[in-house]
C-alpha cells in the first residue's frame, strides 16, 4: 500500500515544480510540508532504494489520488490510479514492451476504442526517455486514460480508473 500523505519535496524532485499548483499542500504540527499524493509512480521510485540492486521487481498497485484543480468532466480532485511498475529492469528495452503490451492488452479486454501513441514525450520530469500514452477521442479534452515511460529507477505505467469507467460507460450508452 502507497501512503497517502508525503513530503511535497518528493513530488516536487520527482515531477518538478510545476506540480506544486496541482497538490494540496499543508503543515503539520512538526511544521514539515506534506501533501496529499497526487500520482502514485513518484511513490514508487522511492521505493526503489528498499530493492538495492534487485533486477525486474515488478510491482503494481491501486490508490487514491488528489489534484487541486478546478473539476470537469473526467479530471477530479480524487480519483483513482492503478499502476504497474518494473524496477531495475535488467533489459529496459524488453521491460517497455512488456508493459506496452500489458497495457494495450488492458485496454482491449475492457472493449474501449482508444488510440495509442508510442514514442510520446511525457509531462512530468522524471520521466528519461519517451514514453507511451492511451487516449479515448469520446472524453473529449481530458482523453488520456493511460500513460507511462521510462524514469531512471525504472519503467512503469498508471491507468486512470475514473476515465476508464467513463469511457466504458460511454461505450455502453450507444
Amino acid at each position: 500500500m502507497l501512503p497517502l500523505i508525503e513530503p511535497s519535496q518528493v513530488y516536487i524532485d520527482k515531477a518538478g515544480p510545476e506540480i506544486l499548483n496541482q497538490m494540496y499542500v499543508f503543515e503539520d504540527k512538526g511544521k514539515r510540508e506534506l501533501c496529499l499524493r497526487p500520482e502514485g509512480t513518484a511513490t514508487v521510485q522511492l521505493m526503489a532504494k528498499k530493492f538495492g540492486t534487485q533486477k525486474d521487481v515488478k510491482l503494481w498497485y491501486e490508490t487514491r489520488c488528489w489534484r487541486y484543480e478546478q473539476p470537469q468532466a473526467g479530471r477530479y480532485r480524487e480519483f483513482t490510479q492503478f499502476g504497474v511498475e518494473i524496477l531495475n529492469p535488467r533489459d529496459k528495452e524488453k521491460s517497455f514492451q512488456e508493459l506496452s503490451d500489458i497495457a494495450q492488452s488492458m485496454l482491449n479486454r475492457m472493449g474501449v476504442k482508444y488510440e495509442w501513441a508510442s514514442q510520446v514525450e511525457r509531462g512530468l520530469a522524471y520521466y528519461i526517455e519517451k514514453g507511451f500514452e492511451a487516449s479515448v477521442e469520446s472524453l473529449g479534452s481530458q482523453k488520456q486514460v493511460l500513460g507511462g515511460g521510462t524514469y531512471a529507477e525504472g519503467i512503469g505505467f498508471a491507468l486512470g480508473i475514473d476515465r476508464l469507467m467513463i469511457a466504458s460507460e460511454n461505450l455502453l450508452s450507444k
